[in-house]
């Protein structure tokens, strides 16, 4: 997938900051994969930065291209633990000027967010199905911006008034294991 400028929900492209979003049944096969596949050998071959990170589902609800890619297993949430989500949004065509304008104060309010770790804005299609990728301190911290904020809660309200998407998915993670950096943090 591509990303935004400066890996952020941003309409104008970042050539520098890709994405691969992959789902496995067991961590062998991924490891597998990670070591011997030719898009990551490309993609190491031309880059100077690599940020990987192995998730366990926690939750999910939605669909991304009309299937549930995450399968979730036991419900396990430790709110003291750092978790991911990813959001993903396929959004109509005739929608796409009136998100566009209200999107970007919602992700300029996450990165000022208590808790906030990191986050990178991906798509697919740049244009019409984008995802953002967060990392945060805890549960806690991630549902007092999703669910408190005002602008973040203004923009959900807008979301569902409007029928903006076409399709989404939220998802919740557990953070196994990350290697590597992304704009030079890690975790």
């Amino acid at each position: 997938m591509g990303s935004g400028k400066n890996a952020q929900v941003d309409l104008a492209p970042d050539f520098k900051h890709w994405a691969i979003l992959t789902t496995w049944n067991n961590e062998t096969d991924c490891d597998e994969f990670y070591n011997n596949s030719f898009p990551l050998k490309w993609f190491r071959m031309f880059g100077i930065e690599e940020f990987t990170i192995l998730l366990k589902p926690l939750s999910s609800h939605g669909l991304w291209s009309g299937k549930q890619p995450f399968i979730v297993g036991d419900k396990t949430e430790n709110p003291n633990t750092r978790v991911a989500v990813i959001t993903r949004a396929a959004i109509r065509f005739n929608k796409l000027t009136e998100f566009r304008s209200n999107i970007k104060r919602a992700a300029e309010e996450m990165r000022k967010a208590d808790g906030f770790i990191l986050s990178a804005g991906v798509g697919e299609n740049p244009f019409f199905d984008q995802a953002t990728f967060s990392v945060w301190e805890s549960l806690e911290s991630m549902k007092n911006y999703a669910y408190k904020s005002v602008d973040h809660s203004d923009v959900i309200k807008l979301t569902r008034e409007r029928k903006w998407y076409s399709e989404e998915l939220f998802a919740r993670f557990e953070i196994i294991k990350s290697t590597g950096s992304l704009n030079g943090q890690s975790l």
